[in-house]
């Protein structure tokens, strides 16, 4: 939240002026660089608008959060009103959502999407995007869980008329969302009246503030919810649409003998694979042959493990981007492709039959397959060589058959408790600009420390275990991995001094108590091994340990990547020392970004151990508990 105060105040400092020196410092503050031009100009035009109709009906004391942010997410609602409804003397509030649009129309007559001249792309329809902030809140704030009833929304477009936005009401409204024009202002007055009382806010605000956050929505944890029973997820904004698209897309194919292919890109925590899970379980429950496929064994076969736990059907649609080397053309309605930046040039190799070696790319196959193909990747997220799934490499394909593809970019951020702040920091640190990587600076949201040692990183990982949080540490492959065996000890193969762990298991069976490796990062047993980046990509956990390993070090001012020091039987002559230093670059920033609350780093070596403490400060396990 950038600021809150009761509506006369906000009043006064906006006529001085001062309101926006304050928006922006704390703007400057919370995200560590200047607000956009068009969104000091938003605060300029659209919260004295809002002030104006809340003076006018006499709702002075009303407590207005400007710029709230969604917990555990990088969303904002543009203002949060606190106060007390009148008829129930219980605390109210109102999810504001202000728009400078003159008008609006649906996206080919869907009421969901719709498309505005200012925006090149479609936007959410402003009624599902105030309906999904209210339904986010409910779902996460302890303030309002217990009492749904408490929050509305209206989103308030007040340059429109009722002609320039007809076709948005054809959107279903409901307490959660409403929506005013610049000419129904007395209704939008009148709205505000039925919700909130003349009287003080801040016992409301600090209710709401105060509120007990409840821990984000694990994927893996609600995968055979979402698949069987209904929607898990609240997707929000981007999100949303991304969802809206490819249903539209479905629908055009339905109508039509046209394919249509649909990207779908954001980075780490943007909400891919809950959009991908969203989607299956939609088109599941309605009866399409949907499938879903990745080029990751452990993540297809964790959500065959826990999405399709006693049902066949459900298992067999979870596939391999390999799968559909011998499909036949439009045998599904949609293929959704999950972590579609690791698609391969073919989906041949030494096993497959000779019949079957047509010489066509994968991602022909991919496409062919579906009536509806859906690509969800991050392009920052290719680990090894010969992974090439890119946006261009996607819509080159498309556009190589005469189809029509539409591209969904996420800008949210719902890991690493909604931190911009903390995925920019790993981006720089890792990729840094001419001055070097940026010093860390703690934003209330993502704890971030270094550890001296392999031990201090692994006690304290244990102690936030012992408090109920999920943990897992993941390496660098610097280290062999060796086979275990059926009834011996693990291999200790990642030894560090006088510490030694194994390795996550290989193999798809239990050893020595072990989980397989598919499991690896679900199942608790699973903090006993070091993960490597292809058993973690995909996967969350709350805490995450990171070990670099001497084939990514801090010297002379830069980091230095030695290939040599790489166990990595993937980085073989024929890569380039470029490539090598992008994918184990890559590498790391899967790994630093697989945290939901909390990252520790601990570094092989000691000078890049003493750059970590610079950049980090001395937030150590061994100094401060959580």
């Amino acid at each position: 939240m950038l600021f809150r105060a009761p509506t006369h105040e906000v009043a006064a400092l906006t006529r001085d002026g001062s309101l926006f020196l304050h928006l922006r410092e704390q703007y400057v503050h919370l995200h560590g660089h200047e607000p956009s031009a068009s969104e000091a100009r938003f605060w300029e035009r659209s919260i004295p608008v809002l002030t104006s109709v809340l003076l006018d009906a006499g709702l002075e004391q009303v407590n207005m959060m400007i710029e709230y942010v969604l917990p555990l997410t990088s969303k904002r609602a543009d203002v949060v009103l606190a106060g007390v409804h009148p008829a129930s003397g219980e605390p109210s509030y109102v999810v504001i959502e202000l728009k400078q649009w003159s008008s609006a129309e649906p996206e080919d007559g869907d009421p969901f999407v719709c498309r505005i001249d200012a925006h090149a792309r479609p936007v959410l329809n402003p009624i599902e995007q105030v309906r999904g902030y209210c339904d986010y809140l409910v779902s996460c704030n302890g303030a309002l869980t217990e009492h749904p009833e408490r929050i509305t929304g209206a989103a308030y477009l007040y340059n429109a008329t009722e002609t320039g936005i007809a076709g948005l009401y054809g959107g279903r409204q409901s307490a959660h969302g409403q929506l005013f024009s610049g000419e129904r202002r007395d209704k939008f007055m009148g709205y505000l009246k039925e919700q909130l009382a003349p009287e003080s806010g801040a016992a409301a605000a600090d209710e709401l503030l105060a509120g007990k956050i409840r821990p984000s929505k694990q994927l893996m944890a609600v995968a055979a919810g979402e698949i069987r029973e209904r929607e898990q997820f609240v997707l929000l904004d981007e999100q949303r649409i991304a969802y809206e698209e490819v249903l539209h897309a479905v629908r055009r194919a339905q109508l039509s003998a046209n394919k249509e292919v649909v990207i779908v890109t954001g980075g780490p925590g943007s909400g891919k694979s809950a959009i991908a899970l969203a989607l299956l379980g939609e088109f599941h429950r309605r009866g399409f042959t949907a499938l879903h496929a990745t080029g990751s064994a452990s993540f297809t076969k964790a959500m065959r493990k826990l999405a399709g736990s006693g049902s066949r059907d459900v298992q067999n649609l979870f596939r391999y981007f390999n799968s559909f080397i011998s499909a036949e053309r439009n045998s599904v309605d949609v293929l959704i492709c999950d972590e579609a930046h690791r698609i391969r040039d073919t989906s041949a190799n030494r096993y497959t039959p000779a019949s079957h070696r047509t010489g066509r790319q994968q991602v022909d196959e991919l496409i062919d397959t579906a009536r509806v193909p859906v690509f969800l990747l991050d392009e920052l997220q290719v680990v090894r060589p010969g992974e090439l799934g890119t946006v261009d490499m996607i819509r080159t394909a498309a556009e190589s058959k005469g189809l029509n593809y539409r591209v969904v970019s996420l800008e949210g951020n719902f890991r690493s408790r909604g931190s911009d702040a903390y995925l920019r920091w790993v981006t720089q640190l890792l990729n840094p600009p001419a001055y070097g990587p940026a010093s860390w600076e703690p934003d209330g949201r993502m704890e971030l420390r270094t550890a001296d040692s392999p031990q201090e990183l692994e006690a304290f990982l244990d102690q936030q275990r012992s408090y109920g949080y999920t943990a897992r540490i993941t390496a660098g492959y610097c280290w062999q991995w060796s086979t275990a065996k059926p009834r011996e000890p693990l291999p200790m193969d990642v030894v560090i001094g006088d510490w030694a762990r194994p390795w996550n298991l290989k193999s798809d069976r239990s050893v020595m108590g072990a989980p397989p490796a598919a499991l690896w990062a679900i199942d608790p047993a699973g903090f006993g091994q070091i993960g490597s980046v292809y058993i973690a990509q995909g996967f969350e956990y709350d805490w995450s340990g990171v070990i670099l390993g001497p084939d990514l070090v801090w010297r002379n001012k830069a980091w230095t990547v030695d290939r040599a020091a790489s166990k990595d039987p993937v980085f073989t002559r024929a890569a380039s020392d470029a490539e090598v230093r992008r994918l184990i670059c890559n590498t790391y920033r899967v790994l630093l970004t697989r945290g939901m609350v909390g990252t520790v780093i601990y570094s092989t070596d000691a000078e890049t151990r003493v750059k970590l403490r610079e950049l980090i400060g001395a937030r150590t396990p061994a100094t401060e508990a959580t």
